[in-house]
């Protein structure tokens, strides 16, 4: 069914479920899966000038998504490994789009009804109307 999937990290507790459940489909569907950690750049700044900064970010997130992948590769499953920079929600529609994913499985939170229109404005849900495949939210 789908054969190329993407789970974008922030590498919390809560996104490693979306790396979880991935794992789950690719071992129905013999998916390929991409772990994506975006660090997202500060407006304004010049990257050279926050260079030492976003390198101990890009240290740290690789470590992280190795932690993901071990899973995958313990078990010869398929498992890309991928840190970009720039807008979280705009860099996972465009990884999307330009990797042509089949389905993006991320984690999402519960909006609260009694406030509504506060919480929408998560990456999460962005991605979803955004995206230009299937988006699985896991609560």
């Amino acid at each position: 069914m789908f054969q190329r999937i993407l789970v974008p990290v922030d590498l919390s507790d809560k996104s490693l479920t979306a790396v979880d459940t991935a794992y789950e489909m690719a071992t129905q569907w013999n998916a390929e899966v991409t772990v994506l950690h975006v660090i997202e750049t500060v407006e304004h700044v010049s990257f050279e000038e926050m260079k030492d900064f976003y390198a101990r970010l890009e240290t740290s997130a690789r470590a992280g998504l190795q932690e993901c992948a071990e899973k995958f590769t313990m078990n010869d499953m398929r498992i890309n490994q991928v840190v970009i920079y720039g807008h979280r929600t705009e860099q996972i529609v465009d990884f999307a789009i330009r990797n042509s994913i089949d389905l993006i499985i991320t984690a999402s939170h519960r909006i609260d009804p009694d406030r509504p229109g506060h919480d929408w404005s998560s990456i999460s849900y962005a991605v979803a109307i955004m995206s230009p495949c299937p988006v699985l939210l896991l609560k």
